[in-house]
């Protein structure tokens, strides 16, 4: 198994705004990927930002690519993200590690 991990800081005040576009957008096409075993999503708060961290869980590299494309490690966007994060500050790429238990 393999898990995708993603991690960035919203501007400020625009967390929870983020949160509900995101469920209509990645973690929906997270969930609708062939492959993808589960999504963790996690926050806290940093002054009046908001720091995300997505783990996502797959069965194997293979259904990343189907996510992600030929290129899985980097990072997938969408329209509006750059409305809910600095533009300079979006990370390129993710990380991916091997699973060894959960």
């Amino acid at each position: 198994m393999i898990a995708r991990i993603w991690k960035g800081s919203t501007l400020p005040g625009m967390g929870r705004q983020y949160l509900s576009y995101f469920e209509q957008t990645g973690l929906k096409e997270y969930r609708e990927t062939d492959g993808c075993k589960d999504v963790i999503v996690l926050t806290r708060e940093v002054g009046e930002a908001t720091e995300y961290v997505l783990i996502t869980l797959w069965e194997n590299i293979e259904a990343v690519k189907r996510f992600a494309g030929s290129e899985p490690e980097r990072a997938v966007y969408y329209p509006a993200d750059e409305v809910y994060f600095p533009k300079d500050q979006l990370p390129a790429h993710v990380n991916h590690y091997e699973v060894l238990q959960v």
